[in-house]
Order: C-alpha cells, then structure tokens, then sequence
C-alpha cells in the first residue's frame, strides 16, 4: 500500500497541472480572419480568405494555435476539411507542441479523428511536452476506439516519452484498471506492443499491473506471454 502509495506521489510530481489548452471564450470572441471562420466553422469564408492569402493558413495565436487546431478543438469537420484542402499543414504543432492528431485523441473525438486521417494528417508525430504520441495520450485517458484507430493508422507502439513510458505503460500506470483501460491493453497486446519494455525504475507492464491490483490487465498481460 506504502509503494502505491509513492508511485502515485510520483506521477503526481512528474505531470505539469495543464496540458492542452483549448481557445478560451475570450480568445473565441477576440479571433478574425481564418481563426474566426474555423471557430465558426464557416466553409465558404474559409475559402475565400485562404485564396485570398495563403500564409494566412498558418497564422497563429495567442497560443500558437493555428486555424486548424482552432478548428480541430471546436470539431468543425467540414472547417477542418476545407483548411486541409486549401493547404493547411496538419502537423503543426500549437505551443504546448500537440497537433489536430492529439487535439481530436485527448478530445475522444474519434469523428475529427477519423476525418484528419483519411486527409493524410500522422498518427506518428512526437507531440507535447512529454515528447510523447496521440496513442500514448489517448491511452492513458482510456480512449479505446482513439487507440484502435491509431493502432490502425500505424502509430509507433512502442515510442517511449520523456517519462520513460510507453501507451501500455501509460494505460496501466495512469489508468483506472476500467472496461475502457482494458480495451485499450487489449488492443495494444493484439497489434503486439512490447511488454518487456520497461519504466525507468525497470517495472515491466505486467509487475505495474500487479502492483495495482488490476487483475484483468494481469491476465491479459500474461496471456500475451508478459514476464
């Protein structure tokens, strides 16, 4: 109990207390041009100023967010589409270094999701500020239909953050051991993540699991061949 006990003090310790940070309503009543339009999810304005300057494409805010991230975070999909297809880069990063990808995987948004990968946008970007994945984020929230979409769009597996965790390790340690965290082990066990890889203090998915008390995940893990 003591040891779960530091390891939880721990995570606590190593996670900033924001992360994504989505436009405020001051800021929503603030935006022109392109950011108003994407909010606003407004097609044909969109066109019109894309044409009129492409650069505009890219323009920034106050958060570095452009206005396909503006777009991605108020789920305009049809803004989104008309951004993608006038030229705006999908891997851009806003300040807090997260894309359309991660904005939409964080949301659960798994409509936007699908929308900006058939339009090319990567589910393989190392994003944030834990030089992470969108597969690691959607599986420490519990996103299990997020995660089974980036396993399919060929999301690194086994990318290992800042934190020296991997989207198993991740689901395990900052998971509740819930039905959606064990969809997600599942669904990273059968597209064959690691579970040798280990956190820095050299615990195995498995030995977390155990230390948690999550006997689903220990099953799971151990049918997976997990030592």
């Amino acid at each position: 109990m003591i040891r779960r006990m530091m390891v939880a003090v721990l995570v606590a310790l190593a996670l900033p207390v924001s992360a994504q940070v989505a436009p405020s309503a001051a800021e929503v009543a603030a935006y022109t041009g392109l950011h108003a339009a994407a909010q606003r999810g407004d097609v044909a304005e969109i066109r019109r100023l894309a044409a009129a300057d492409q650069k505009a494409l890219e323009a920034r805010d106050g958060n570095g967010r452009t206005p396909l991230h503006v777009a991605t975070f108020a789920r305009r999909g049809p803004a989104i589409e008309a951004l993608i297809k006038a030229g705006a880069d999908h891997a851009a990063l806003d300040a807090d270094r997260y894309d359309a990808v991660t904005i939409a995987s964080v949301a659960d948004d798994e409509e936007t999701l699908r929308l900006l990968l058939s339009m090319g946008a990567s589910a393989k970007l190392t994003t944030s500020r834990y030089d992470g994945t969108a597969l690691i984020a959607a599986a420490h929230l519990g996103h299990d239909g997020v995660v089974r979409q980036l396993i399919a769009a060929k999301a690194p597996l086994d990318h290992v953050n800042n934190l020296h965790w991997t989207a198993l390790i991740e689901a395990i340690v900052l998971g509740d051991g819930g039905r959606r965290h064990q969809a997600v082990v599942q669904a990273l066990l059968t597209a064959g993540a690691s579970t040798a890889l280990a956190d820095r203090q050299g615990r195995t998915p498995l030995a977390l699991a155990k230390d948690r008390g999550y006997a689903e995940m220990v099953r799971m893990l151990e049918a997976a061949g997990a030592r």
